[in-house]
């Protein structure tokens, strides 16, 4: 029985922990920043969505960029330091009180390229530096590591923009929580560049083709639930973007407010996680499917019931329940029935697909907010919009393939949404079953 080396593990620990803190403080913030740089409401939506798309399409270059350098670590590094960079023009932007819409969409678009360019390569990677009896144990532990780390940053950034606020200095607090993000990165890469890599592990490295993804799905029974997935991205993000301008908009929230509406719905879906697993066992993922796929429909117009903070916040933690329900069980689903040795290449076209939806919503609810003035109306039938896009979306869920097991996979943070907690996607080598593939330590794949 092969043992992780402790200092791998305490380094995979450690770039979680400081990656989160880099979520936290930095990327969480950034359309709340759009906002007080006066772009306006449809660009703080899409500044969160649509440069995920750019991202989705450039991790597609991994596979190629694996073999050249001949090593996941160098990539991962990299992109990894990379991604830390991109936040210089917002640091400079907030410290000089002015930034372009050009220059935000660059960071935005250079922080999810070189972001997403890791998924593919660090799944690979960490699944041969983790042996299959102490992935479970060893990933929860990291998971909880990087939750805390996730909402101390947010918590902290939240009233440390309400400090600066009140003293009428919002914006170089903006430059220091970026700054703060960018070295947190850059913590995280020197992490991720102290791990070992096995001589000629990236040599291993192969990728399906499209139309081995597409049968890679057809096998596994899982085109349904992506159809459902990707139809209810689409209809979400109609309004889920625009809950930030919302929130600092018609609900005139200070910075605190909003801090405390977003950690709710986060700290929601952290508290119901361990929870969902062993529900999963016990009743099958198609209790939580449905639990959170009808409960995830009213949520934008419950926004409009109440105005009251204490109301807002309660029904932050129920939608912070309903969309972790949702994504565990869809996740799950989805990943299960794949075999190991095709998984981080069906990742990588599934966040393909994901960010296109993501930013046809966006799009689409942009446009809207535009046509309408960005009247508080406006809002109301962004909401009335999603509402039935997700209640026509339930019917895509029958027939479905649901999941055998569920307690062991964890998911990785990759952003921080008011509306529902948070962006997240599955740590491979913690989906249920993985270890009994069979297939080689290593021998993952990417798609090209």
């Amino acid at each position: 029985m092969s043992r992780a080396r402790p200092g791998d593990l305490r380094a995979i620990t450690a770039d979680g922990v400081f990656f989160s803190a880099m979520v936290g403080m930095g990327e969480t913030y950034v359309p709340a920043f759009a906002l007080a740089m006066g772009l306006g409401a449809v660009t703080s939506g899409l500044i969160a969505t649509v440069p995920m798309l750019a991202g989705a399409v450039f991790q597609l270059v991994t596979p190629r960029a694996v073999r050249w350098l001949r090593s996941y670590r160098r990539w991962v590094v990299l992109c990894a330091g990379l991604q830390a960079l991109s936040f210089v023009p917002l640091i400079l932007g907030a410290l000089g009180g002015r930034i372009g819409l050009g220059s935000l969409a660059v960071a935005a678009v250079a922080y999810w390229s070189f972001g997403m360019a890791t998924s593919p390569a660090w799944n690979a990677w960490v699944t041969s530096l983790v042996p299959s009896e102490e992935r479970a144990r060893f990933f929860a532990h990291r998971t909880r590591a990087a939750q805390i780390a996730l909402l101390t940053a947010m918590l902290g950034g939240g009233l440390s923009l309400e400090w600066g606020d009140q003293r009428g200095t919002p914006l170089l607090v903006f430059g220091a929580l970026f700054a703060l993000a960018m070295l947190a990165r850059l913590v995280s890469a020197t992490c991720l560049g102290r791990q070992s890599e096995a001589p000629g592990l990236a040599s291993a490295h192969h990728a399906l083709s499209p139309r081995g993804v597409l049968g890679s799905l057809r096998r596994s029974g899982s085109g349904r639930v992506l159809v459902y997935l990707l139809a209810m991205q689409a209809t979400v993000n109609v309004a889920s973007p625009y809950f930030t301008p919302y929130m600092f908009g018609p609900l005139a929230l200070s910075y605190a407010e909003f801090m405390s509406l977003t950690a709710a719905a986060l700290a929601a879906r952290i508290a119901v996680m361990p929870w969902l697993g062993h529900v999963a066992q016990r009743r099958g993922t198609r209790f939580l499917l449905g639990w959170g796929a009808v409960g995830i429909v009213p949520l934008p117009l419950l926004w409009l019931v109440s105005h009251h903070f204490a109301y807002l916040l309660a029904l932050q933690c129920f939608a912070g329940t309903a969309w972790a329900a949702l994504e565990f069980a869809t996740l799950l689903s989805f990943f299960e029935g794949i075999p190991e040795h095709e998984r981080t290449s069906v990742l990588a076209v599934f966040n393909l697909a994901n960010a296109a939806a993501v930013a046809l919503g966006a799009l689409c609810g942009g446009r809207i907010l535009l046509a309408l003035e960005g009247s508080p109306e406006a809002y109301a039938v962004l909401f009335a919009v999603s509402v039935a896009g997700r209640l026509g979306a339930l019917g895509l869920l029958r027939g479905a393939r649901a999941a055998r097991g569920g307690a062991e996979m964890q998911l990785r943070t990759l952003a921080v949404r008011p509306s529902a907690g948070a962006v997240e996607r599955p740590i491979l080598a913690t989906v249920d079953g993985a270890e009994h593939s069979g297939e080689a330590p290593g021998r993952e794949t990417a798609a090209s």
